[in-house]
């Protein structure tokens, strides 16, 4: 949610920012603007729209001519869409200037209270509260602009991160987060200032991320100095090297970063298992586990939590935890977990979930867990995210950045590392046989050049979006490990072509959907040979029986389900466990190619935001 880049600095700031901003386009926006102060003049531009409307207002509103300056991309919590509401926001004096991410909870018995006392707004936002908040306190407490943020952040309730500067001290700029990342790269008398590390990468590998109610004044020539806001303790900067590189970000000659990530996933998983997975030693190593596994095997039950693309990984570890190390799972949603008073003991671990490591509800999860004595693992792909460090242990996916909002890579690889845990515990409890245990493992090793294969299909899945692409609904079904998949390309379906679709088992059909099924609807069954195979087709000639289009997803060399089939995508066989990370991928390429051939914006749909990192 939100994107923030800020610089200080010997260069010039704009095109800095403006590419930064481009970079964080994928965190979902509906406005954008920048700041940028010469040491004499404020300049401030911004606009309802795109990064490009942004750029184009700038070249015919402002001079670029700047060596500090911040921008914003906004996603409407307080007031509409719009030019007055977008970021930066400045203070009734004009010297303060704001950009924010996240929301101010008690922002209107401050902004009355602000009122009594001669302050304006212009504008809807609890941003312009903040900062006016900020100016109040710097006046009437007669303090520095860094302390005017500290006293005036220990009286609003909610989540933030914010970059602050005043004009009358060019050579600073002061941060602060609560819930909302926020990242500092270290250049040489130089500061950048971000959501996330892509802004800078290509001028710095050093950055240091800003923990939950820490703050940082960012001063050229005397480096940045961080306290904790709620007493005012320093904190010594803890300097980490950036793994991502350039390239990774960059769409590399495919049409959308989402075509990109989908074709990167045989990588992505190697990826994700290269160094844990030693076949023919028959040894998963990963340190988390070895170093926890105690409480693994002890746990009374594992207790899933995430949201969107990561619960239905979740639903996958579900069943592969049971199935094969015979411990009881729930799975449930961070943002319902949070708030329904759950039962948690010490005898519970918690398996939190989430690609961007900043997931709002996910972490509140988290931290909830963790007061009720469970034992919290975490599964992300951001190194040092905020879920990283709340965690007692974790293990990355090394997935690499996924830029484009609907998730595809972060999906197949959470699923692997998923399974690595389960195969892991499942051989120290006894619960898999020897030649199972390394007959999984040899089939693990061979998903990368599996998924390959079924990439290959991508021209006929192609064609059969162009026959689908105007269809108003659709159903997704799949019974055991597959019907996760169903929701989660029914998801995806939604997310970037904006048709209706809903995933269930397939047997829940019969249970109330079967009534929508017609000659106009198109009806997408996971229908692998592996698991509950002949109820599936019994489930698919029901359909048929009704005139419903059956795309049926596949095991190579499948007849029964091709003769029942309006159309087929094939997989490549292998065990049922591991499925999901082969059946996933047509589901992708299908949403993918319906939402291009309808012109939708593929890696930034409506309304959407790669990272929640508010409520």
């Amino acid at each position: 949610m939100c994107g923030i880049v800020g610089y200080i600095g010997h260069r010039e700031a704009y095109p800095i920012i403006i590419e930064g901003l481009k970079r964080l386009e994928y965190r979902g926006y509906d406005s954008a603007g920048i700041a940028l102060f010469d040491g004499t003049d404020l300049k401030v531009s911004k606009t309802k729209g795109k990064v490009l409307d942004l750029e184009n207002r700038v070249s015919s509103e402002i001079s670029t001519n700047a060596n500090l300056g911040i921008g914003h991309t906004r996603w409407a919590t307080h007031g509409v869409p719009n030019d007055i509401n977008a970021h930066p926001h400045y203070s009734n004096s004009g010297n303060l200037v704001i950009i924010h991410n996240g929301i101010i909870e008690n922002y209107d018995s401050l902004k009355k209270e602000l009122i009594t006392r001669g302050y304006t707004f212009k504008s809807d936002t609890d941003t312009e509260v903040l900062i006016n908040l900020i100016e109040d306190v710097k006046l009437k407490e007669n303090v520095k602009l860094g302390k005017a943020v500290q006293i005036a952040l220990n009286q609003v309730v909610g989540a933030y991160s914010i970059a602050v500067f005043d004009k009358n001290k060019p050579d600073e700029i002061v941060i602060a987060r609560l819930g909302s990342p926020l990242a500092v790269g270290i250049g040489d008398d130089e500061f950048f200032i971000a959501s996330d590390a892509s802004p800078f990468i290509e001028y710095t590998k050093n950055a240091v991320y800003l923990e939950d109610e820490e703050m940082a004044i960012i001063r050229v020539n005397k480096g940045i100095k961080i306290r904790k806001i709620k007493d005012d303790t320093l904190v010594d900067p803890y300097v980490q090297e950036l793994q991502m590189n350039l390239e990774q970000i960059e769409k590399g000659g495919f049409e959308h970063f989402m075509l990109k990530e989908i074709h990167e996933q045989p990588n992505a998983i190697k990826d994700t298992y290269r160094g844990r997975l030693l076949v023919k030693e028959g040894i998963i190593r990963m340190a988390g586990i070895d170093d926890n596994i105690e409480k693994f095997l002890n746990a009374n039950r594992i207790i899933v939590v995430a949201c969107g693309t990561s619960w239905h990984a979740g639903l996958v570890a579900e069943y592969i935890f049971e199935d094969l190390a015979r411990i009881p799972v729930e799975v449930e949603y961070a943002s319902e977990f949070r708030y329904r008073n759950p039962v948690i003991t010490s005898n519970d671990v918690v398996i939190a979930i989430s690609q961007s490591g900043e997931t709002a509800d996910t972490l509140a999860a988290i931290k909830l867990a963790k007061a009720n004595g469970a034992f919290v693992f975490g599964v992300c792909n951001v190194v040092g995210s905020s879920i990283a460090r709340e965690t007692n242990a974790g293990a990355y996916t090394h997935a690499g950045p996924e830029i484009g909002v609907a998730s595809t890579k972060a999906f197949t690889t959470q699923i692997t590392v998923l399974t690595l845990i389960a195969l892991k515990l499942a051989k120290a409890k006894g619960s898999i046989s020897n030649s199972d245990y390394r007959y999984h493992l040899q089939e693990l090793e061979l998903i990368p050049e599996k998924v390959a294969k079924a990439l290959k299909s991508d021209e006929h899945i192609k064609q059969v979006a162009d026959i689908y692409k105007d269809a108003r609904n659709c159903l997704y079904l799949g019974r055991g490990y597959n019907f996760p998949v169903a929701l989660e390309g029914a998801l995806k379906l939604k997310e970037i072509s904006y048709i209706h679709a809903e995933g269930y088992p397939a047997a829940e059909m019969k249970h109330g959907p079967i009534a929508l099924i017609d000659e106009q609807m198109p009806v997408v069954v996971v229908a692998t040979k592996k698991g509950h195979y002949e109820k599936v087709v019994s489930n698919i000639q029901e359909i048929k029986s009704r005139k419903g289009k059956i795309i049926g997803i596949v095991t190579e060399g499948d007849i029964h389900v091709k003769e029942l089939a309006d159309h087929i995508i094939e997989v490549p066989e292998t065990l049922e466990p591991l499925s999901p990370l082969l059946t996933t991928i047509p589901l992708q390429l299908l949403s993918y190619h319906i939402a291009v051939m309808l012109g939708k914006n593929v890696d930034q749909p409506r309304n959407l935001a790669k990272s929640v990192t508010v409520e």
